[in-house]
């Protein structure tokens, strides 16, 4: 095999349409990820993105829309149990979830209903 993978460049979390201003509120406000600037070839089919450390997540607009309930990205964070409260103080629910392999993690959901992880390294 000739090719190896480097990473991953993003994720796309589906949104439904009219959605962005509640993205930026959960992503960008609550989350605290930078939004950055789509490029001006896709602006016209909605969402936005944010940078995730080195990668970004991509919140896209999908018309027949339907919350992911068991697939959901993992984002790594420093101070979890902030985290955790910020989410609980904004009205999110918080699901505990066993540490694994020496990270502790809990899940929510976006203001969508899709499935959120967040992880801490111990």
């Amino acid at each position: 095999m000739e090719h190896s993978f480097t990473g991953i460049d993003h994720v796309q979390i589906a949104a439904p349409p009219g959605a962005e201003e509640q993205a930026r509120a959960f992503y960008g406000q609550l989350l605290g990820m930078p939004e950055i600037e789509k490029p001006e070839n896709l602006k016209s089919r909605g969402g936005c993105w944010f940078s995730c450390g080195s990668q970004e997540v991509h919140i896209g607009i999908q018309h027949d829309f339907q919350a992911a309930k068991k697939a959901h990205p993992g984002f790594t964070v420093h101070a979890l149990p902030s985290l955790r409260h910020t989410l609980q103080e904004a009205g999110y629910g918080i699901s505990e979830e066993p540490p694994i392999d020496g990270r502790q993690r809990f899940f929510t959901h976006d203001p969508f209903g899709n499935r959120i992880e967040f992880l801490e390294f111990d």
